[in-house]
């Protein structure tokens, strides 16, 4: 994406598209992340025939990481984070370390795609690997050091591994002993939206680029696209909407007690030195992978397709917790949810639409009971939720989610990732003044939506048959 900036607004403007796909080679989930580099350089490549460019800043998904050897080079493809070697190992690092002084820590959601559990199953099954490794940089910092030769450690994606101190703001030494990591291989941190290195000679020389600035944004998506929340409030909830849902609040320090422990909450670093209070909930991963199981069966429908049958399917029929295990693994998706439905006692979903039904409604009830945990942890009331993504394209995914909230949806911006990368490039370079400004600039998009809650008293029963029959 190429972002311009004229002193009153952001225009974007998409430059190139391309696919992430994973690949699977002898039982092992991999990143193709030499692929996805080279998309990179194309995207660099049509952008400097559209405009020149100024900065360039990469974010991406958490927790995923490359390891380098002394020479610099990858020693593998990164493994993907729903690769099963991390089966076993929440329970393993237990062991280790107690769970809650874990958490006390780190204040990070317990789930063993985090990169700590991850490194963990390296220690007890790969010690070889990391005997070779020099240093470890997750998945946007090692774009950097692609493009600059950096190996720096940006502040929101460290926060996601789980081995960061959340109150200290620096790597846990006690964590990352405990586990038997090698500490040496953890790079110095750095605050989201830093100047981290300029292009290096060898891309510009390959590219027929000018030298520019590469900025460490909010490395993590999530926190990239929470710059871009265009609220007016100081306290706010917001849902980072797309294959994982992401539902919190901002706070001006990590919130880690009893009581966020046993919700099982995370606290992220974001730009500025803020935390996010959030939840991880899986989202739209249920619909694309869903959608995947159709197409490999011979029926493609396209999203929009996907809404206007769900549509037209009975409301209320069958619920799942998007959260339980049996969805995390790819693959046969509907056939897991009519399992679930079955074993719960439920009208097993058999259409496409009534599939979708089910999976909106689901997330929508989700939400709200995370929301209800966040706002008991902080004693806060929101009337309001922002919702950000690509998944507010779902028209009836936002009026679900006001329904079963009893709370207006503003859904807007759709780029939050993108406009909120290029705002951090823009405070770093002087051209726009704060957080604060950002945010006003932003909320000024015509790319916003309202929804009010609509048929509330339905919904409230529904959400107590969810919780007493999906969540007790």
């Amino acid at each position: 994406m190429l972002g311009t900036y004229d002193g009153n607004s952001i225009e974007l403007k998409e430059i190139h598209r391309f696919t992430n796909d994973p690949v699977i080679v002898n039982g092992t989930m991999y990143w193709d992340i030499l692929r996805l580099f080279h998309e990179i350089k194309q995207g660099l490549l049509k952008a400097k025939h559209e405009s020149e460019f100024d900065s360039i800043g990469i974010d991406t998904w958490g927790v995923d990481f490359g390891l380098l050897d002394k020479a610099g080079n990858l020693l593998e493809n990164p493994v993907h984070y729903r690769d099963n070697r991390t089966l076993g190992m929440l329970e393993e690092s237990f062991l280790k370390l107690p769970k809650q002084e874990f958490y006390s820590i780190t204040g990070n959601q317990f789930m063993e795609i985090n990169t700590a559990f991850q490194l963990l199953s390296l220690v007890l099954n790969r010690p070889d690997l990391l005997e070779r490794t020099d240093k470890l940089l997750l998945t946007p910092d090692l774009f950097n050091y692609m493009l600059t030769g950096e190996k720096k450690a940006e502040y929101s994606i460290a926060s996601t591994t789980q081995l960061l101190d959340a109150k200290k703001g620096v790597w846990s030494e006690k964590v990352i002993q405990t586990l038997g990591i090698p500490k040496h291989i953890f790079p110095t941190i750095v605050p989201s939206g830093t100047k981290i290195g300029v292009l290096s000679d060898e891309i510009c020389e390959e590219l027929g680029l000018k030298k520019c600035d590469v900025i460490a944004v909010a490395g993590h998506d999530t926190q990239s696209a929470l710059v871009a929340v265009p609220s007016k409030e100081e306290n706010f909830i917001f849902i980072s909407c797309g294959t994982w849902s992401l539902i919190g609040t901002e706070l001006e320090a990590p919130l880690i007690n009893e009581k966020s422990d046993y919700y099982n909450i995370t606290n992220e670093g974001g730009y500025g030195g803020r935390a996010s209070f959030l939840k991880n909930i899986t989202g739209l991963w249920l619909v694309q992978e869903s959608r995947r199981q159709w197409m490999r069966e011979g029926n493609e429908y396209s999203f929009g397709q996907l809404e206007e049958l769900a549509m037209k399917a009975a409301p209320f029929a069958s619920f799942i917790d998007p959260d339980a295990p049996e969805f995390s693994a790819s693959g046969d998706i509907p056939s897991r949810i009519r399992e679930y439905c079955r074993s719960h006692g439920q009208k097993v979903p058999e259409t496409v639409g009534e599939m979708i039904r089910c999976i909106n409604e689901s997330l929508a009830l989700k939400y709200r009971y995370s929301l209800e945990q966040i706002s008991e942890c902080t004693g806060l009331d929101y009337p309001a939720i922002h919702m950000v993504g690509g998944g507010i394209k779902s028209s009836q995914l936002c009026q679900f989610t006001a329904n079963a909230n009893g709370r207006r949806v503003i859904a807007g911006p759709v780029e939050a990732t993108v406009l909120g990368n290029v705002a951090l490039q823009l405070i770093a370079a002087g051209q726009i003044r704060d957080l604060a400004e950002a945010r006003r600039i932003i909320g000024q998009s015509p790319d916003i939506t309202r929804y009010e809650p609509d048929n509330v008293d339905a919904w409230e029963e529904a959400y107590k048959y969810y919780k007493d029959l999906i969540l007790k």
